[in-house]
C-alpha cells in the first residue's frame, strides 16, 4: 500500500522529520554533557510531542485518503464517524 497521497505534504513531513533529528541531537548533546536529568527529560518529552505529532498527521492522512474523508463523504453519519475518529487521535496522541 503506497503513500503516494502523502507527496503533497512530503515537504511539510519532512521538515517536521528535520525537527524531530534536531531535537534528539539537543538530546544526545545534554548526555554527553552530563545535563541535569530535569532538563533531559524535558527534552526527551519535547521529542515524544514532536513525534506524538508526525504520527497524529500521519494516521489522520491515512483515514481520509484511505478509510473515509469526512470533507468528501456523501452519508452524513460515515462522515461524522471518521471526523469523530480523527478528533480521537489527535486528542489522543497530543
Amino acid at each position: 500500500m503506497g503513500m503516494s497521497h502523502t507527496i503533497k505534504h512530503k515537504s511539510k513531513l519532512l521538515a517536521r522529520v528535520k525537527r524531530i533529528k534536531g531535537q534528539l541531537d539537543a538530546v544526545e548533546r545534554a548526555l554527553e554533557a552530563e545535563l541535569g536529568c530535569t532538563d533531559v527529560l524535558m527534552l526527551v518529552a519535547s521529542v515524544r510531542g514532536a513525534v506524538g505529532g508526525l504520527t497524529t498527521e500521519l494516521i489522520e492522512d491515512h483515514i481520509r485518503h484511505h478509510v473515509v474523508d469526512p470533507d468528501r463523504e456523501e452519508d452524513p453519519e460515515k462522515a461524522k464517524g471518521a471526523a469523530d475518529l480523527i478528533d480521537v487521535v489527535r486528542t489522543y496522541l497530543k
